[in-house]
């Protein structure tokens, strides 16, 4: 049984998600991130255990700039998981 989250990703984040794809030295894992995050702007989409594991790699990586560490936290918290089962990191 899978859980509904209405959680959906703010204006602030979108446009933190928008920063980090304009940066040139962006990780390709912050810019995967990044684009999930736009892909869940005013929609009902809801991040798979795949990009909440991208999240948790971009939170361990000391090299990922705050927008994107921030962009990780926001995804994280709307990964869609069974219930009862926390999401997979």
């Amino acid at each position: 049984m899978t859980t509904t989250n209405s959680k959906e990703t703010s204006d602030r984040i979108a446009h933190l998600a928008a920063v980090v794809l304009r940066r040139p030295g962006a990780l390709h894992l912050e810019k995967e991130l990044a684009g999930s995050a736009l892909a869940q702007h005013h929609t009902s989409k809801q991040t798979s255990a795949a990009i909440g594991s991208l999240a948790a790699k971009v939170l361990a990586n000391h090299l990922s700039c705050l927008e994107a560490k921030e962009l990780a936290g926001s995804v994280l918290s709307q990964v869609r998981h069974s219930h009862g089962q926390a999401p997979a990191h």
